[in-house]
């Protein structure tokens, strides 16, 4: 196919199909390995790189182990796709020749019709050959003779999930018996960092997925079509922790997996409220992080779940998760709760769930919780000593700030008891305007008053940054100095704008203040 008629608009679609008549036309191998790669590039939960294509083309569902010379060559595979597919020289990946083709045989169903199970079939085949299954689940990656080892083991899943044959069922059961002894799970995991918390390969269990078992397996992928013969194959520990420090409820927590936590709280010796022995967070912390909703309601509908327990690395309870988080529904659920503390400050940073929702800028939950009459607006953290407005005022939040400010209770002007910045000078730093606005309309803000760190005002920060709006609205204030110097170093507003090239600032100061000679000639470049 010539990229001319890719790129013809109107001809597109002709071009497509007169090309797919051209390749079904194809006689043997060449029509079953076409339409397998097709398939391949199009349904893939990422692009495969061409030797991971490839080993994929050559695996037999049927067979023990691997066939070398079934494995086809690139050029192979793309003569067979007549254009339809190449690969993208930069990263070796097989992309289709165009971004449209994938839309244009989504049109077409029965000629992938079961794509997603017969991938998810290939992959767990391929995770059951002997020479796959001998491999130490020490490593940290796959061998280099098996390039297609890593896409089996991370993607088997999210393939299955979406359908499954029979003998994919089988050999899912299969791998899932031993899944702790297999590497698999090891790459499964070594892939999925954000939720292991192995930040390196240099922290990961040295002995491999030690307790990651078939249960914590199919639990942490979501199978939901298998969760019923998976446990009906032995007796698990249902509450035992992996090597990660997760049980498979915590998993299903962690992932949204709604129907495996319903079926695993149905278990009598379930312990729902376990926490992981790595963060110290329960299965309810977990899913009112994530905002799985209605995992946290099945949670909260058990009388053995405490919704106040405190995890044991941040000190964190349940509703300061769902508060940062912005899950409005939980926050709602936990509020409904009377053993619930609204204004749990932690251990680890010392900050109310206020704090949190404030500097996320989560309006409505700000407001859940200001409706409580036990709840501390104006409560500075332990661990930073800012107060909910000074978090909203750094992070820009404007709704927050001014629903803050309505409050009684809040002090506009508070000061950091250690480097003695206030929510102007957080706000004006960053030149968040709207919130300046905001706190110069108040007469309990002091607009020139400056940190005891280094005795820059609002005005020097602003300056200094170039934020020409708040500049503006600093120096129409006449009680605002703009000439007055940093208590550490001796620099001026005017200084600052001058050394950092923010020629707009320079000129509107220039309009406000007489600079002598002698004093423009020092500052200047």
């Amino acid at each position: 196919m010539k990229l001319e008629e890719l790129a013809g608009g109107n001809g597109l679609s002709a071009a497509y199909k007169a090309t797919l008549n051209r390749l079904k036309a194809q006689k043997g191998n060449e029509l079953v390995l076409g339409l397998k790669a097709l398939m391949w590039v199009l349904y893939s939960e990422r692009p495969l790189r061409e030797e991971e294509l490839c080993h994929a083309l050559g695996v037999e569902t049927g067979s023990t182990d691997a066939v070398p010379g079934n494995v086809p060559t690139i050029q192979t595979v793309l003569a067979s796709c007549l254009g339809l597919l190449t690969v993208e020289a930069s990263s070796s990946t097989v992309r289709p020749v165009h971004f449209t083709l994938k839309a244009h045989f989504s049109g077409d169903p029965p000629l992938f019709y079961s794509a997603h199970s017969t991938i998810a079939e290939v992959c767990l085949a391929y995770l059951n050959f002997r020479s796959v299954r001998d491999l130490s689940p020490t490593l940290d990656s796959a061998p280099s003779t098996m390039p297609f080892l890593e896409y089996a083991s991370v993607y088997w899943g999210e393939h299955a999930k979406r359908g499954m044959t029979e003998n994919g069922k089988t050999l899912a059961l299969r791998l899932l018996d031993r899944f702790d002894k297999h590497i698999s799970a090891q790459l499964l995991l070594l892939c999925n960092r954000r939720y292991t918390g192995w930040s390196s390969l240099l922290s990961q269990v040295a002995g491999g997925p030690i307790g990651f078992t078939g249960l914590h397996g199919v639990a942490f992928l979501g199978i939901e079509e298998m969760i019923a013969s998976v446990m009906e194959m032995r007796i698990w520990g249902v509450n035992a922790a992996d090597c990660t420090g997760n049980t498979p409820l915590t998993w299903a927590a962690r992932r949204g997996q709604e129907e495996i936590v319903n079926v695993l709280l149905e278990r009598k010796e379930v312990n729902p409220d376990r926490a992981d022995s790595k963060y110290g967070r329960t299965p309810l912390s977990w899913a009112a992080e994530y905002r799985c909703e209605q995992i946290a309601m099945m949670l909260l509908a058990r009388d053995d779940v405490n919704p106040n327990q405190t995890d044991t690395e941040y000190g964190r309870t349940p509703l300061s998760w769902a508060a940062g988080s912005g899950s409005e529904r939980i926050v709602m659920m936990l509020l409904a709760r009377e053993d619930a503390d609204p204004n749990n400050a932690g251990s680890e940073y010392g900050r109310t769930p206020l704090s949190w929702a404030a500097e996320y800028g989560h309006e409505r939950i700000v407001t859940m919780l200001l409706d409580r009459e036990n709840v501390n607006p104006d409560q500075a953290e332990i661990e930073y000593g800012r107060t909910p407005l000074m978090w909203a005022s750094m992070a820009g939040r404007e709704g927050v700030v001014k629903i803050l400010l309505e409050q009684v209770g809040v002090n506009p002007d508070y000061a950091h008891p250690t480097c003695g910045v206030t929510p102007l000078l957080l706000a004006a730093v960053s030149g968040y305007g709207g919130i300046v606005k905001m706190l110069l309309e108040r007469e309990d803000v002091n607009p020139d008053r400056a940190d005891t760190e280094y005795g820059q005002t609002p005005l020097s920060r602003a300056a200094a940054w170039g934020h020409e709006g708040v500049v503006k609205m600093l120096l129409e204030r006449e009680d605002v100095n703009p000439s007055r110097a940093d208590s550490k170093d001796g620099r001026t507003p005017l200084s600052w704008a001058v050394r950092n090239g923010h020629e707009g600032v320079v000129k509107m100061l220039l309009e406000r203040i007489d600079v002598g000679h002698d004093e423009l000639a020092r500052i200047l470049p």
